[in-house]
């Protein structure tokens, strides 16, 4: 299969999972839909034709709230926010914020002021953290305020994640945005290293801790930075952090 026909296979898997998102929205009764396929990006999530697929398969509760043409959207909302937050569904209702565990990140974040402005009740959120560290999330939501959200979640939450990831990941990958770096596997001693420099540790301390040389530790750092295709220790250490090599800040060295 040629480049051009994999690229056409995409689109297609693009084509089929936006409407699979829509579709679940008529069906949970939640059929406003928004997207994002980086909520660090300015740049819409397109359709084959170039369009914003916000301006053609989804829409919108207030047809004036242009979303994704508002470069400080992402910054204001509050269902972007807790998405940076929620590896996992969440759903909004009653006024505040909720997922099937108590979540304290989801009880700290104020919703209903910004939710009621938007003529949202209630509304289901999938987010989807893709590999290299960008976020997606598509948002499905009613104006109705007596729609059973909790309910609801319950029962089309899994299914509506699902479709989130495929339809997200396809997007990357049509569009290019896929991680394209070389496939690393770090060794144990790389990956110790990467460790405790994410703690803010020096080379030489490192040493110290590891029962090595300065130069080993130096030695080990280079060899990671080259197999992740990264420049200078923090580039490496984040690369290192985005695959999973190095755990986030409640992690232990």
């Amino acid at each position: 299969m040629t480049a051009s026909d994999n690229h056409q296979v995409l689109w297609a898997l693009v084509d089929r999972e936006a409407r699979t998102v829509e579709a679940l929205g008529r069906e949970a009764g939640l059929p406003f839909i928004a997207v994002s396929a980086d909520i660090g990006s300015t740049e819409p999530m397109l359709g084959r034709d170039g369009r914003p697929l916000a301006e053609t398969l989804f829409q919108w509760i207030d047809p004036d709230l242009a979303y994704w043409r508002d470069r400080g959207f992402a910054l204001r909302a509050p269902f972007v926010l807790a998405a940076r937050y929620m590896a996992e569904p969440f759903f909004y209702g009653d006024g505040r914020f909720a997922t099937w565990r108590p979540s304290a990140p989801l009880d700290a974040i104020e919703v209903a002021a910004s939710a009621a402005e938007h003529g949202v009740a209630s509304a289901i959120i999938a987010p989807v953290h893709l590999p290299g560290g960008a976020i997606a999330a598509v948002v499905w939501a009613t104006p109705d305020a007596g729609a059973p959200v909790a309910e609801r979640f319950a029962a089309f939450a899994p299914r509506m994640h699902h479709a989130a990831i495929r339809l997200t990941g396809a997007y990357q990958e049509v569009r290019g945005a896929a991680v394209a770096s070389p496939i690393a596997r770090l060794t144990r001693r790389e990956i110790q290293c990467l460790k405790w420099a994410a703690a803010g540790k020096t080379d030489a301390l490192i040493a110290e801790l590891m029962s090595v040389s300065a130069p080993t530790v130096r030695f080990h750092m280079k060899n990671a930075a080259q197999k992740l295709g990264a420049y200078g220790r923090s580039q490496t250490v984040r690369a290192a952090t985005m695959l999973g090599y190095v755990s986030g800040p409640t992690g232990r060295a």
